[in-house]
C-alpha cells in the first residue's frame, strides 16, 4: 500500500547532478567518504519526510507518493520540480568598490553575500564583478537514488523521528514521556545554551501536534545538577584481626 499525504517516512538518499555526476548530498556516511563529502560532525542517518508536504524537492515529494516501505528506486528530479531554472535576471554586475575590504579577497567561483542575498563570483575585471544569484543547481536535472527505510506509525516513533529533526544529539540523549494528553520532554544537557533554543522548542511543538493529534499540552523539562555538592568518600573497610585468646590459668 502507498503512502498517503502526510505520512512520516524515514528515507535514505544520495543525490547527484545528471549530467557530471556530482555527488552534492547523501544520508549514507559510506557515500559520503567515496564521493570527498565525509563531516566528521554530520549524523548520517536516515532523513525523515512527511510525504506530499515539501520537506524535500517537490520531483522527489511526488515520487514518494507512490512508494511504500521497502522500496528503492532512482527518481529523476527536472528542473522546474527542482531546484529552479536559470534566470539570467539574476546575474548582476556589480562595483568591485561595493564589497569594502573584501574586494581583493574575492575570486571567481566564490560566495560572497551583497545585499543580503548570496551569490556566486563568475567573473571579476575592470573594476566590476559578476554575481550569479542563481541556486547552485538551477536548470540541471537531479538525480536521486533513494531507498524507502520505514514508516513512523506509532505516536511514540513519531515523537521520537521529530525531536531527531531539530534537536543535534545522539537519539539515546532523547527522552520523554506521554502521559494521557500530555507529553514530557526532557532536554539533554548539550542543548540548553544551543543558539535560538526557544525557536527549536517552538517549531518541535508545532511538528508535534500536527501529527500527534491525541496531544494536548506539552512541556519541557529541564534538569541542572549542584556540581558544588561534593560526595561523600566511601571510607575504606577495616581489617579484622582476630582477638587475643586469654591465657588458660596454670594447674596448681
Amino acid at each position: 500500500m502507498t503512502f498517503q499525504k502526510g505520512t512520516l517516512i524515514l528515507v535514505d538518499y544520495t543525490a547527484k547532478v545528471k549530467d557530471t555526476g556530482e555527488v552534492f548530498e547523501t544520508t549514507r556516511e559510506a557515500d559520503a567518504k567515496s564521493n570527498s563529502l565525509h563531516d566528521a560532525n554530520a549524523r548520517y542517518q536516515p532523513r525523515l519526510v512527511s510525504v506530499g508536504e515539501s520537506w524535500v524537492l517537490k520531483g522527489l515529494d511526488d515520487a514518494l507518493l507512490n512508494t511504500s516501505t521497502g522500496d528503492k528506486l532512482t527518481v529523476e528530479v527536472s528542473p522546474e520540480k527542482g531546484f529552479g531554472v536559470r534566470d539570467s535576471g539574476k546575474v548582476r554586475m556589480i562595483p568591485l568598490r561595493k564589497l569594502g575590504d573584501d574586494a581583493e579577497k574575492i575570486s571567481v567561483g566564490d560566495a560572497i553575500e551583497v545585499d543580503e542575498r548570496t551569490g556566486i563570483v563568475r567573473f571579476i575585471g575592470s573594476g566590476r564583478v559578476q554575481v550569479d544569484f542563481n541556486h547552485r543547481f538551477a536548470g540541471k536535472t537531479i538525480i536521486y537514488d533513494v531507498n524507502i527505510v520505514k514508516s513512523l506509525n506509532t505516536d511514540e516513533e513519531k515523537i521520537m523521528g521529530l525531536l531527531k529533526r531539530r534537536l543535534p544529539v545522539d537519539e539515546s540523549k532523547l527522552q520523554f514521556k506521554i502521559n494521557g494528553t500530555q507529553l514530557d520532554i526532557t532536554m539533554p544537557e548539550e542543548t540548553f545554551l544551543a543558539e535560538g533554543l526557544q525557536i527549536i522548542k517552538r517549531a518541535i511543538v508545532n511538528d508535534i501536534f500536527k501529527f500527534v493529534n491525541k496531544l494536548e499540552k506539552i512541556n519541557f523539562i529541564e534538569g541542572y545538577m549542584n556540581t558544588k555538592i561534593e560526595k561523600p568518600q566511601e571510607k575504606p573497610a577495616e581489617s579484622k584481626t582476630a582477638e587475643p585468646k586469654a591465657a588458660e590459668p596454670k594447674a596448681a
